[in-house]
């Protein structure tokens, strides 16, 4: 266990959290002795990488909170799969099996993909997967079990004590027309197998039943084993006081919904849960990542080209900011963690606890060093025409030939990470610049230049090199235009690694050779 005194100055968010759920949750945890915290995921599309987002923090938070606290932690990733489907999602096959059921609870839907008996059960079993992937440590909850199972019966029976009281709540925050049909409780029709969403004529306390007005048809029903569902607000209050839950974080869109949720909860006799109100992922375009629109990059693509812990230190990283998450930003993400890596190994203690890496890794960060960044590997992937890993280690060994690869398995991984993306992202949007006729002047001034150098300089002399030709070459008051020269023409982009750095890598007389192709 790390230092307390240390513990107690960092101002990492996942302490920030623990902390505060230690002092406001302390008298109910310590008389369970025990600490819950709560995911929440509505299966009505196909999990997205905003719902991997939510458990790996809450997770990181629960690694916080070992270090401060020796109370058992349980995290409950529940399912909303008792909830009525409102549209149908655009990235399913079959859609005709899911416009035939609208409306119907997420698990009395045949499965569009015919693998599973619902498509709430399909959905829930993606979700397991992928969890179970990253090696989360989470326990499953399904509302239509806990719901048909009664286990939620005493808590709805409470709902039912407090209707009222729960009614003058909500009511003020509807509009009038939802206002005249609003109930807790939503019926499910024992005809249609429809989430009903219909007014209340009467109701029976004692028998904890409810006499609805089906257009004109009275319908009584028992709100109990699953015969009823409760309104969103209501049923995460329920659900709360149910699981008694110490800590939730949740969208910022959720934040009305929140509030209404903790009102509900003390009228139920509980205290409301610590909270976490994150922003949302956006796609590139700036839109609100939607499971059922299926935009933005998927946990299968950002896997395809990355590692799970470049993605865990995506979610570290300001949770209170919103976030695009598209294809295009993974390298950027990928040298981040290793470049969090690598300040790891100088790093005092209270450094360390701000570190993401040392939340990603739960305290152990790894001690590989860093051979290239992945921008780099990039573009050696490109320069070197190599198109399987054992090429590229071939070549990264003819300049590096004291590297043993079983000693880098972060690098390895990243090889075939690099060779993917590469064809299936960067190479698609190559456009290599023509320089004009001083442009090229100033290139092959360059590759003059190199004649002087050979494979055994250091990095910065070569870099010291190609800044005095950018000087010399008409770019003295602006050498970010020479580079930028560089890559366009070089690389096909804007941006690009360190020259010095790579034509060390590279060799001298293959850069040559690759520019003199180039400015052809």
């Amino acid at each position: 266990m790390i230092e307390k005194l240390n513990i107690d100055k960092t101002s990492a968010w996942p302490f920030i959290e623990a902390r505060k759920i230690l002092k406001e949750r302390k008298q109910f945890i310590e008389k369970k002795g025990k600490i819950i915290l709560q995911t929440g995921y509505g299966p009505s599309g196909l999990p997205h990488i905003g719902t991997f987002g939510e458990v790996a923090r809450t997770t990181m938070v629960v690694n916080a909170l070992n270090h401060l606290t020796d109370f058992p932690k349980e995290i409950i990733t529940f399912s909303d799969d008792m909830d009525g489907l409102r549209k149908v999602p655009d990235n399913v096959p079959k859609k005709e099996i899911l416009n035939k059921n609208l409306h119907k609870p997420l698990t009395s839907i045949p499965d569009p993909f015919e693998k599973f008996d619902s498509f709430g059960k399909h959905n829930n079993e993606m979700l397991k997967k992928f969890l179970n992937d990253f090696n989360f440590s989470y326990t499953f909850k399904s509302s239509t079990e806990l719901y048909k199972s009664g286990f939620f019966n005493s808590s709805l029976k409470i709902v039912l004590d407090n209707y009222q009281s729960i009614m003058e709540t909500i009511l003020p925050t509807l509009g009038k027309e939802r206002q005249k049909t609003y109930c807790p409780f939503l019926p499910i029709c024992p005809e249609t197998g429809i989430v009903l969403e219909i007014p209340v004529i009467e109701i029976n306390k004692k028998k904890s039943t409810i006499i609805f007005d089906n257009n004109g048809k009275k319908l009584e029903t028992s709100v109990l084993d699953g015969k009823c569902k409760l309104q969103w607000k209501v049923d995460w209050a329920m659900r709360w006081y149910a699981l008694d839950v110490d800590f939730e974080m949740y969208g910022k869109d959720l934040i009305e919904s929140a509030i209404l949720s903790k009102k509900i909860i003390k009228l139920l006799g509980k205290n409301d849960p610590s909270g976490f109100a994150y922003e949302l992922f956006l796609d590139e375009k700036g839109e609100k990542i939607s499971k059922s629109k299926g935009n933005g990059i998927t946990i299968e693509n950002w896997l395809n080209y990355a590692s799970p812990e470049s993605l865990s230190l995506f979610m570290y990283q300001n949770p209170k900011r919103a976030k695009k998450l598209y294809k295009e930003i993974v390298p950027k993400a990928v040298d981040e963690y290793l470049d969090f890596i690598e300040k790891g190994k100088s790093q005092n203690e209270l450094q360390l606890l701000m570190n993401p890496a040392w939340h990603v890794h739960n305290g152990k960060i790894p001690k590989e060093k860093t051979i290239m960044p992945f921008s780099m590997l990039l573009n050696l992937v490109e320069t070197s025409n190599a198109n399987t890993k054992e090429l590229l280690w071939k070549f990264v060994k003819k300049y590096k030939k004291n590297i043993i690869d079983n000693e880098y398995p972060i690098f390895d991984n990243l090889i075939n990470y690099a060779i993917r993306y590469f064809n299936d992202v960067i190479k698609q949007k190559k456009s290599y610049k023509k320089p004009n006729h001083e442009e090229k002047k100033a290139l092959e001034a360059l590759v003059e230049s190199l004649e002087s150098c050979n494979d055994n300089m250091q990095p910065e002399d070569i870099q010291t090199k190609i800044y005095s030709v950018g000087k010399e070459n008409g770019y003295k008051e602006n050498l970010r235009d020479w580079f930028k020269l560089i890559y366009e023409v070089v690389f096909g982009d804007e941006n690009g690694p360190r020259m010095g750095f790579f034509i060390s890598f590279f060799g001298v007389n293959e850069t040559k050779q690759l520019i003199k192709e180039k400015i052809k």
